[in-house]
């Protein structure tokens, strides 16, 4: 029996497609969008809006005092904000570089999601699913834009090493064809081997490899053209994008080719060599790129810490807006930034003496930033204190497919089959953010 599915494999070998190539997006789910790439910067650890992006003086009023249906007492922000621009958006101070841009942006202060737990509210921002594994934003954008260079992965994460809480399951493809989930790659690495590593075969010359994959391809071809088993194909697409990358990827992660001016104007720090590594990604056709740039668990001495994790992003968000503007890449580009969650406006429920602020589901801001983004808006308000969310407010389904919706996809009807239903990435609900919209 096993000889004969072997000749039955052969005989069919050729005429039935892949899972890949047959994972095709519905047509009526597209419409004309200048915009073709995404770089998320996920402020992981979730950032406290009233020190940022959030202004609330009437915390500064209530000092010490306790605050009705909150637990402990007020906490006014330690720093100032200021009006910036011809918009005149207020900003903290611990973004004085962001702050010169906010006419590209739009804040939105009006953001909830449903728990405010890091491992839960992480998966959901960047799945839109707290219980079942589900495709990540970036493999549905590759799943419906599809790729633009083929000798580069469409979705790439980009981290300081380390796990972040969720896994790989932050930038899966789940049910998706494997092909779609993200390329990560650990930036902590000096060198370009380092982080991509056996990138180079070190024993068999170019087009000795490219035998040895044409032999794998064609063997597991006959398996799986009979079988569709989605994991072995994943896999024979992760080897042929691997031979495909050795020359271009080792180039676009070199950062030594980038001029004096521009490597000064990122910044010397891990966040600033994760942006300009963004900016060559998305240059050279990536359709996703994910920057983890997190450190934002402040419950303590959030007065001396949130400027130090301020400090790491400020500088190489603000060049790669300045960076994308000249390249003339930022009208095709959306930028976002933000966390999976908010602060309390009163202090950390452990009450020490150098307080912080716990974690807060109901209120907190993103923004975005490039192609078909209204520039120099303020979308949505928390109430007076910024503790919850309660004018145009805005939940992560919302915010994906606002996301989708600028990319040229409408999240209704950008499905996929799997086991028997339609899925998407905002399951049944969601609303695009009209008012963001330019």
């Amino acid at each position: 029996m096993g000889f004969g599915m072997l000749g039955l494999a052969g005989l069919l070998a050729g005429e039935m497609p892949s899972a890949a190539e047959t994972a095709a997006p519905p047509a009526g789910a597209f419409f004309p969008s200048k915009v073709k790439r995404v770089i998320h910067i996920f402020a992981q650890g979730a950032p406290s809006q009233v020190d940022t992006w959030d202004p609330k003086p009437a915390l500064s009023q209530h000092a010490d005092q306790s605050l009705p249906g909150m637990n402990g007492v007020a906490m006014p922000s330690p720093f100032k904000f200021s009006k910036h621009g011809r918009s005149g958006i207020e900003v903290s101070e611990v973004f004085s570089r962001l702050a010169e841009h906010v006419d590209e942006m739009a804040i939105i202060r009006s953001m909830y999601t449903d728990i405010p737990a890091h491992d839960v509210a992480t998966m959901f921002m960047n799945t839109g699913s707290i219980r079942n594994i589900k495709p990540s934003v970036g493999a549905w954008v590759l799943y419906g834009l599809g790729s633009a260079n083929q000798n580069m992965p469409g979705y790439v994460s980009l981290r300081p090493g380390g796990m972040p809480p969720g896994g790989v399951q932050n930038w899966g493809s789940s049910f998706l064809p494997g092909n779609f989930q993200a390329t990560s790659v650990n930036t902590k690495a000096e060198s370009v081997e380092g982080m991509l590593q056996n990138i180079r075969n070190p024993y068999l010359t170019s087009p000795e490899q490219r035998r040895q994959l044409d032999l794998v391809q064609k063997l597991n071809g006959q398996q799986t053209s009979a079988s569709h088993d989605p994991q072995l194909e994943a896999r024979i697409a992760a080897f042929e994008m691997a031979y495909r990358m050795q020359i271009e990827a080792t180039d676009a992660f070199d950062l030594s080719k980038e001029s004096t001016a521009t490597r000064q104007l990122y910044g010397s720090s891990t966040q600033g060599k994760q942006l300009l590594l963004a900016r060559r990604l998305v240059e050279r056709g990536v359709r996703f790129v994910q920057v983890w740039a997190g450190g934002w668990d402040h419950h303590e001495d959030i007065e001396g810490k949130l400027p130090e994790s301020a400090r790491e992003i400020d500088q190489p968000a603000a060049a790669l807006l300045t960076d994308l503007a000249q390249r003339g890449l930022l009208e095709s580009t959306l930028v976002l930034w933000g966390g999976e969650f908010g602060r309390t406006v009163t202090k950390d429920r452990n009450g020490n003496d150098d307080p912080g602020r716990d974690h807060n589901n109901k209120g907190f801001s993103v923004w975005l930033a490039g192609g078909g983004v209204k520039g120099g808006t303020i979308h949505g308000a928390t109430d007076e204190f910024g503790a919850k969310a309660v004018q145009d407010k805005v939940h992560i389904h919302d915010l994906h497919a606002t996301l989708l919706h600028l990319l040229g996809m409408n999240h209704e009807k950008l499905t996929y089959r799997y086991n028997g239903r339609d899925f998407r990435l905002t399951d049944n609900f969601g609303h695009v953010v009209k008012g963001i919209l330019a």
